[in-house]
C-alpha cells in the first residue's frame, strides 16, 4: 500500500476582478499543499486513537463546539464575545477583487507575502483575463487588490507566473516585526580580501535555481518507513525514535574567517572537480 497524493484542485471561491471597467470572473484554488505524512496519536499499548475534549476550567463540563463563544483577554480582564455580537460586526460579502492600485513589482516587499491562490478564467471567453495578464507582464507592475474571504477583508498582491494570474494575500503592515538586533548597530570592518574570497565563493555555488531538485528527505523516508510497517504486518506499536540531539557549546571557538573563506572555496571547488570528472 503506497501513500500518494491526489492533486485535486477545488474551487474555494469564485468571483470577478474589477479594475476601472473591467470585470474578470474568476474561480480561485488554493495554489499549494502540505506534503508532509499525517500522524495521528495512539495509545502505545494498543493503539487506540488520542482524541482531545473541549472542557470547561470553571466547571469541569465538556462542552459542544456549538456552545463555546470568543473572549478577548488583556490585563487579567475577559471581554466575551457572543455569536450575535460578530454576526453584527459589518463582514463583507462582496464577492469582487477590487483593484486597488498598481505598483513596481520591487515595491512588494516579499516578507509580507503570505498564502498564494491561482485564478482561473471564468467566462465562455479569456480575453479579459489575457489582458490583465499580459498588462501586467508589459508595464512590470503588480495589482495590490483587496478581497473578502472567509468574512474576513484581506489585501492581497496580483502577479503573474507563467500564463497564470497568483493572488497572493498579503500581512498587514503591523504584522510584520521590525528587525530591532544591537549587534547589527556596531561597526564592523570588512577587508578587501575578505570580501574578495566570499565572492569567489558565492561564485563557486552558483547555479540556476531548480526547486525540483531538491525533495525533503524527511518525508520521503517517513513515507518507505509506513509502507515497510504495512508490508511487514504492522499495525500499532510503531516505537518512536529520537536522534541524538547535539547541543552547541557556549562560547564555541572563535574560527578566524579568512581561513573558513579559503577553505570553503578549496572545498567548493574541489567537489565541483570530482563531479566534473
Amino acid at each position: 500500500m503506497g501513500l500518494v497524493s491526489t492533486g485535486v484542485m477545488r474551487t474555494i471561491w469564485k468571483g470577478a476582478l474589477t479594475f476601472g471597467l473591467v470585470n474578470v470572473p474568476v474561480k480561485v484554488y488554493s495554489a499549494t499543499e502540505d506534503h508532509d505524512v499525517p500522524l495521528h496519536q495512539v495509545h502505545d499499548k494498543d493503539g487506540g486513537r488520542i482524541r482531545y475534549q473541549r472542557t470547561c476550567e470553571v466547571c469541569g463540563e465538556t462542552v459542544a463546539y456549538s456552545d463555546i463563544d470568543r473572549a478577548y483577554v488583556d490585563d487579567g480582564q475577559t471581554v466575551v464575545l457572543t455569536k450575535d455580537d460578530l454576526a453584527a460586526l459589518p463582514a463583507e460579502k462582496s464577492r469582487e477583487i477590487d483593484v486597488v492600485e498598481f505598483v513596481p513589482s520591487e515595491q512588494v516587499d516579499p516578507l509580507t507575502l503570505d498564502k498564494p491562490y491561482y485564478l482561473e478564467p471564468d467566462s465562455k471567453s479569456p480575453k479579459a483575463y489575457v489582458l490583465l495578464r499580459k498588462t501586467l507582464e508589459q508595464t512590470d507592475r503588480t495589482a495590490i487588490v483587496r478581497f473578502t474571504l472567509r468574512q474576513k477583508t484581506r489585501l492581497a498582491a496580483l502577479r503573474v507566473r507563467g500564463k497564470v494570474l497568483v493572488l497572493q494575500t498579503l500581512l498587514w503592515s503591523d504584522e510584520v516585526r521590525a528587525a530591532e538586533f544591537p549587534s547589527l548597530d556596531e561597526d564592523v570592518r570588512i577587508s578587501k580580501k575578505e570580501l574578495e574570497l566570499s565572492s569567489s565563493l558565492v561564485d563557486s555555488y552558483s547555479a540556476d535555481f531548480d526547486p525540483e531538485e531538491f525533495v525533503d528527505e524527511y518525508q520521503k523516508e517517513l513515507r518507505t518507513l509506513i509502507d515497510a510497517k504495512i508490508d511487514a504486518g504492522e499495525t500499532f506499536d510503531v516505537a518512536e525514535t529520537f536522534g541524538d540531539t547535539e547541543k552547541a557549546a557556549d562560547g564555541g571557538e572563535v574560527i578566524d574567517l579568512m581561513e573558513a573563506l579559503r577553505a570553503s572555496v578549496a572545498r567548493s571547488k574541489e567537489k565541483r572537480s570530482k563531479s566534473a570528472g
